[in-house]
């Protein structure tokens, strides 16, 4: 690591623009790290997925049926949406359990919430709903695997901007009941 005392010295006003940012920038280094992990869970189920759903009559009868009933979207773009809504269940939670623990560990206090987990799913679904919709659009013009990739580059700065802004905000310190504010003379 290069001591920043030593960019100070020799980098003076570049170093005092940016160093407001380091802690953002720091974070969203971690989040892409543990996001490298959740890509490979992510693109492995949704593959395997995708392969079983596209190669199984009895997986394509249902998704057939489907789609001719409601009429509005045809069975790749089933299989495709019901793939990647499978892939995101089964990452969500180690990614969940990983920022907790690494990436926001000053706000989450290295604990695991109920109540943040609740919201990171709900977060979530908001990148997942970019993901899906950038994977199916992308799938239209390129081939899947790229499609996913451009999915998952979405889905990236929806989810880290999610976590970053709602989910692992700062805690405020809760004041005793009756206490005043530090601002607050009487």
């Amino acid at each position: 690591m290069i001591p920043i005392d030593r960019l100070r010295a020799n980098f003076p006003r570049t170093i005092a623009l940016v160093e407001p940012y380091f802690d953002l920038l720091r974070k969203a280094v971690s989040f892409a790290l543990i996001g490298v992990v959740n890509v490979v869970v992510d693109a492995s189920v949704f593959f395997l997925t995708y392969s079983y759903l596209s190669s199984r009559a009895a997986a394509l009868r249902p998704l057939d049926a489907l789609a001719q009933w409601c009429a509005c979207t045809s069975r790749d773009t089933l299989i495709l949406v019901m793939a990647n809504v499978a892939a995101w269940l089964v990452a969500v939670s180690g990614s969940y359990a990983m920022n907790s623990f690494i990436t926001f560990a000053a706000e989450s206090g290295r604990r695991l919430r109920w109540l943040d987990y609740g919201t990171f799913v709900a977060s979530g679904i908001l990148g997942v709903i970019a993901n899906t919709t950038v994977l199916v659009i992308a799938a239209q013009v390129m081939p899947v695997l790229p499609a996913k990739g451009c999915a998952i580059l979405t889905s990236f700065a929806v989810n880290f901007s999610m976590s970053h802004f709602v989910v692992f905000r700062p805690r405020r310190a809760v004041e005793p009941q009756g206490a005043l504010p530090a601002n607050d003379v009487r």
